[in-house]
């Protein structure tokens, strides 16, 4: 069963390395970026399924599909499986696969009117290692099949994990599938969450919340992370970080959350409120938050939040929130042609000669230095 927290550390640290090496190479040499990550895996996946199944896909996802679903969340779940699943860009279901699951027949419309067709029926085999409720309007889900949720039961029934992507957390609540669990809600949402199922815990401030064998997205971009998460759960790192570089195409362009998680290695933490502070520092890189601030949001003291991060990280909550910004800063030396002065600022330090001095003591060389060696280091390569 997949853990509760986001990434254990070590494997965070593999995809953040191999994700590295794309951003110190130039354009001409991605193609051979994906050659090293379509290569042959060292080590054996986490999971693979028996030679006697039908599939032998190392990880298989059923999707159900609610009236007026976000488009978004499935291209994403569906994208980020395509590239995990086959070498290059060829898109064959090989060490991934994915099907829409629903009554024969039928096509669910999106939010946006696009009609999705049903693969498969409802199958009593339910062979997959997933099945992902991408829900829609709240006002919609009412309106899904009755035989969706008597799969759903069925497929909880054999610990199927089961996963509520934008509202389907909303759709599995209904069923009565979450009591006791954690569910990931979009801000957007959080009081019709409360007013809904006021006895259910629900989470915020992350892209998604693994609680057993329940998983929850938020829907958006995060449906990004959490596909990577289960490529990696299953497939591994190499497989993660295609899907993590193939799918924020141009991050020297992005100052998306995802893309900072790219330039910080996808850290994670075990402490509650050390997470949720961390993960508000990488959203508030560029306008960053007063400490205060930050203790307040999640629901701690300044004083309080100074003994976490000593305790776990060994520096002030001060001293670890410029470090991610001086390491972000690194990470756009090597990743893009932006001036230092337009780094600094992107990073939240009213001056260049104040970012200079910090970048310095943390990396022993200014930045302008730290770039030419990187780039000389490349040609070099």
């Amino acid at each position: 069963m997949p853990p509760t927290k986001a990434r254990p550390k070590e494997l965070s640290e593999e995809i953040g390395a191999n994700l590295h090496q794309a951003g110190a190479q130039n354009t001409g040499d991605i193609g051979a970026l994906i050659d090293r990550l379509d290569a042959p895996p060292r080590a054996t996946p986490a999971r693979r399924r028996p030679a006697a199944t039908a599939s032998a896909a190392e990880l298989r996802v059923g999707i159900l599909l609610w009236p007026q679903f976000p488009l978004l969340s499935l291209a994403g779940l569906c994208d980020g499986l395509r590239h995990a699943a086959d070498v290059g860009d060829q898109s064959r279901q090989i060490r991934c696969s994915w099907t829409i699951l629903g009554v024969p027949g039928q096509s669910v419309q999106a939010s946006c009117g696009v009609a999705v067709p049903v693969q498969e029926s409802l199958s009593s085999e339910c062979d997959y290692d997933y099945i992902a409720v991408i829900g829609g309007l709240l006002s919609a889900i009412p309106t899904a099949s009755p035989r969706y949720t008597t799969f759903l039961h069925f497929a909880a029934s054999l610990g199927k994990p089961l996963i509520g992507i934008c509202t389907g957390s909303f759709a599995l609540a209904q069923a009565g599938l979450m009591a006791g669990r954690r569910a990931c809600v979009h801000p957007f949402h959080v009081e019709d969450w409360k007013a809904a199922f006021p006895a259910l815990d629900y989470s915020t401030d992350c892209h998604y919340v693994f609680d057993g064998d329940r998983i929850s997205c938020a829907g958006g971009i995060s449906i990004v992370e959490l596909t990577a998460e289960l490529v990696r759960l299953h497939c591994g790192p190499d497989r993660a970080a295609k899907v993590i570089h193939q799918m924020t195409v141009n991050p020297a362009a992005s100052s998306t959350h995802v893309a900072r998680r790219h330039a910080l290695g996808y850290g994670t933490a075990d402490h509650d409120k050390l997470r949720q502070a961390i993960v508000l520092m990488e959203k508030n890189i560029g306008t960053p938050l007063e400490i205060a601030v930050i203790a307040r949001l999640v629901d701690s003291s300044s004083r309080q939040l100074e003994r976490v991060f000593l305790a776990e990280t060994r520096t002030t909550p001060s001293e670890y929130y410029r470090n991610a910004r001086l390491k972000y800063a690194r990470w756009m030396l090597t990743s893009t042609d932006l001036p230092i002065i337009t780094i600094a600022y992107e990073c939240g330090f009213s001056d260049a000669s104040h970012f200079i001095r910090h970048f310095q003591q943390l990396y022993g060389m200014p930045p302008g230095r730290m770039r030419k060696a990187l780039q000389a280091a490349t040609v070099e390569a």
